[in-house]
């Protein structure tokens, strides 16, 4: 017997958090600020009324809070939509160091945390304690 498959698949990589932070980068010879709407480990939502093309790799200041800390970061886009107050860029971080990127990790780690509870943020990110 063929059981139908589940009505919704995750493909991420990595469990994500809904957090909003602030966002800079520059195009051609504009200056954006927009927010994520989520992140993960591996990547973010930008929400955003100008999405840039997939495939397209950019660097971005990403602020996060409680203290103030900024990561300068290199993302490519790996998917788009325009959507009204949906639209944006679904973007996938690319590390060229791995210190920054054990740094970053803790730090999204420590921000699901304090947003979902130590007891959820454990399961989504699959730790015994």
């Amino acid at each position: 017997m063929n059981t139908p498959p589940p009505p919704f698949h995750e493909n991420r990589a990595h469990p994500r958090a809904p957090l909003e932070l602030k966002v800079e980068y520059r195009r051609v010879n504009s200056f954006f600020a927009d927010y994520t709407r989520n992140i993960s480990r591996g990547g973010t939502f930008i929400a955003t009324k100008s999405p840039l093309p997939i495939g397209t790799r950019f660097r971005f200041l990403l602020t996060l809070p409680n203290p103030e800390e900024k990561f300068e970061l290199l993302g490519e886009v790996t998917w788009s939509k325009s959507d009204g107050d949906n639209s944006g860029m679904g973007i996938c971080f690319i590390w060229e160091d791995d210190q920054l990127r054990q740094n970053f990790e803790n730090r999204v780690e420590a921000m699901m945390t304090a947003s979902l509870g130590p007891q959820l943020s454990r399961g989504l990110l699959k730790k015994d304690s």
